[in-house]
C-alpha cells in the first residue's frame, strides 16, 4: 500500500542529490536539449560541417565516450537534418542509448530514424535492434520512470514495441518471430485469448514459413487449452483447442509434437465428457429426461472408453426404460486415445 509513495520519495531524493553533485553547468541547446557541459570545454566537440561533426560522434562512440558522442550526433541531426549524415547520426545516438541501457530512448531514436529516413541503407539492422530491445523487455527488463529510473516491467508496452517492429517491416526477417513474441507477451500478462489470437495470426500470416507456422499453430492450441482449463463449463474453448491441434496434426504430421498434440486432444475430449456428464446429471435431476439423454450420449461420443461413458450408458438404459425419447446413437467404442484415462 505504501510502496509507491516510498519509491517516489526515494526517486525524488536521488534526483535532488544528483543535481547537487553534478560537476558541470546545465546548458540548453536548441535541437539538443538540456546537457551538462564540462567547465572549460564548451564548444570543443562542435564542428562547422555536418561530416566533421559526425566524425566527432563516431570517434567518441568508438572510444567510448557516450556523452560527447550523443551531443555530437544530436547536433548533426538538429543542425543538418537534410544532410546525408543525419541518418547515421541518429543511428549513433540510438547505439549510445543502447550501450547505456536506456533502451526506451534507443527504441524511440530508432523510430525517429526510420520515420524520417525510410530509405536508410541499414533499415533492416535498425529493425533488428528494435526487436532485440523488445526482447529484453519481454525477458523482464524494467521500463524507466521519466526515461531515467528503472521502475516497472510492462508486457503491454512490450507488445506495442513488437507491433511497431512488425508494422515497419511486415516482410522483414524479424516480423514472424516478433508476431510470436506478441503472443508470448500476452501470455505473460495472463491474457490467453489475445495470446491465442496473436499465435493464430502468425500461423495464418506466415503460413509459407513452415517452422514459424507450425510453432504458431501449436502455441495457439496450447493457449486455447489453458483457457479451457480455466473455463470449466465453456465447452466452446475446448472445442477450439481440439480443432487447432487437429489442424496442427493434419498440416504437420511429421512434427515431433504430434504425439503430444494427440494426447492433449484426448485429455480435452475427456474433460468435455466430464462437463457433458455434469450437465446430463443436472437435467436428470430436474426430470428433463430427453435433455439428459442428449448429454449422456455426448459423453459417450467424447470419451467412449472412459468410466464416464460407462456411467452414461447405464443412465441412458434407465431413462429409456422410463420412457424417455431415444437420442441419436453414439458410435461404438474406439481404441482409447493415448493419454485419456478413466474417471477418478
Amino acid at each position: 500500500m505504501f510502496r509507491m509513495p516510498v519509491r517516489l520519495f526515494l526517486i525524488v531524493l536521488g534526483v535532488v542529490l544528483f543535481a547537487h553533485r553534478a560537476p558541470a553547468p546545465l546548458i540548453y541547446r536548441p535541437g539538443e536539449g538540456w546537457i551538462y557541459e564540462p567547465v572549460g570545454k564548451a564548444g570543443k566537440w562542435q564542428r562547422e560541417r555536418a561530416k566533421d561533426q559526425l566524425d566527432v560522434a563516431l570517434e567518441a562512440f568508438n572510444k567510448p565516450n557516450y556523452s560527447v558522442a550523443k551531443r555530437a550526433a544530436k547536433r548533426v541531426s538538429a543542425v543538418w537534418p537534410q544532410s546525408d549524415y543525419a541518418p547515421q547520426a541518429l543511428y549513433i545516438l540510438g547505439r549510445c542509448y543502447e550501450a547505456e541501457r536506456y533502451d526506451e530512448k534507443a527504441f524511440s531514436t530508432y523510430r525517429t530514424l526510420l520515420q524520417k529516413y525510410p530509405k536508410v541503407s541499414n533499415y533492416e539492422e535498425v529493425l533488428q535492434r528494435q526487436y532485440q530491445i523488445a526482447n529484453r523487455f519481454l525477458a523482464g527488463q524494467w521500463f524507466r520512470l521519466w526515461g531515467v529510473v528503472p521502475f516497472f516491467p510492462s508486457m503491454e508496452k512490450t507488445v506495442q514495441m513488437y507491433k511497431e517492429v512488425i508494422a515497419r517491416g511486415p516482410h522483414s526477417p524479424v516480423a514472424p518471430i516478433a508476431q510470436l513474441c506478441v503472443g508470448a507477451a500476452h501470455e505473460k500478462r495472463d491474457d490467453l485469448p489475445l495470446a491465442a489470437v496473436a499465435y493464430a495470426t502468425a500461423a495464418d500470416r506466415y503460413f509459407d514459413q513452415k517452422g514459424i507456422a507450425a510453432e504458431s499453430l501449436y502455441r495457439a492450441g496450447l493457449a486455447y487449452q489453458k483457457q479451457a482449463q480455466k473455463a470449466e463449463y465453456d465447452q466452446s474453448i475446448a472445442s477450439q483447442a481440439i480443432s487447432t491441434f487437429t489442424d496442427f496434426i493434419s498440416l504437420y504430421p511429421n512434427d515431433l509434437r504430434v504425439s503430444q498434440a494427440t494426447k492433449i486432444i484426448g485429455e480435452l475430449k475427456f474433460e468435455q465428457a466430464r462437463g457433458a456428464l455434469d450437465v446430463a446429471q443436472y437435467y436428470e435431476k430436474k426430470k428433463r429426461r430427453d435433455g439428459a439423454l442428449v448429454y449422456y450420449n455426448e459423453v459417450i461420443i467424447k470419451a467412449p472408453n472412459s468410466d464416464y461413458a460407462e456411467l452414461a450408458r447405464e443412465r441412458i438404459a434407465v431413462l429409456k426404460a422410463r420412457g424417455a425419447s431415444t437420442p441419436p446413437l453414439a458410435p461404438a467404442p474406439e481404441p482409447a486415445l493415448k493419454g485419456a484415462s478413466g474417471a477418478k
